[in-house]
């Protein structure tokens, strides 16, 4: 897949330059380079057929890639019982390995600003005990190009909206955040169609020169 990129508080500086950093960024930069359009459609057709979006797929492939190297999956923030229950999803990382945790932001746009203060949470000290003491973050949202050709539902937050949320959030946001928009396929979109009272969405398949 393509992205594209924003650093907030020198992120991209960070990634590029210093290690451990650098090295757990090219691991997740390499994961999600590596996810062709025929990836997406095979996970999308055989797992996820009828739903409207290949949000899934997305995340299922990117799960597929990080885990072999070594990143944990729904970590939990805090060490508490009350906080780090397995139903608890608001107090768990998408991903984080060492000094990184990862956050992929499908839901809701009312989601964005505790979608970008989890990275913080997990980064600095706090006065319920910790379980994962990170230090930097990334967060992996759709482009308004891909929420369009992947059939996201239209009240997901994008990369966008992200970056727009930087701004009046920088006193908060503390730690180097870097947000990765995904672009839409090259050779395919999802198209949207209802049967009865559900939505659902199938491949299209397009000519890459028009993408």
């Amino acid at each position: 897949m393509r992205f594209t990129t924003y650093s907030h508080r020198h992120a991209g500086t960070l990634f590029t330059s210093e290690e451990p950093y650098h090295t757990l960024w090219r691991e997740v930069s390499s994961a999600l380079e590596s996810i062709s359009d025929d990836d997406l459609i095979l996970v999308y057709t055989t797992k996820y057929q009828g739903s409207m979006s290949i949000s899934a797929a997305i995340n299922e492939l990117i799960r597929g890639r990080l885990i072999p190297m070594g990143w944990s999956t729904e970590s939990p923030i805090f060490a508490d019982p009350k906080y780090n229950a397995r139903q608890e999803t608001r107090w768990r990382l998408d991903f984080a390995k060492d000094e990184v945790s990862v956050e992929v932001a499908f839901n809701h746009g009312e989601a964005s600003a505790w979608n970008l203060l989890k990275p913080v949470l997990a980064s600095e000290l706090n006065h319920v005990q910790k379980a994962i003491q990170t230090s930097a973050g990334v967060l992996i949202a759709a482009t308004e190009s891909m929420k369009k050709a992947g059939a996201f539902d239209g009240a997901v937050g994008t990369y966008e909206s992200f970056v727009r949320y930087l701004a009046p959030l920088n006193n908060i946001l503390s730690v180097p955040i870097l947000l990765v928009g995904l672009e839409p396929p090259e050779s395919f979109s999802v198209e949207k169609f209802k049967v009865g009272n559900k939505h659902s969405g199938r491949i299209v398949r397009r000519d890459p020169a028009q993408s």
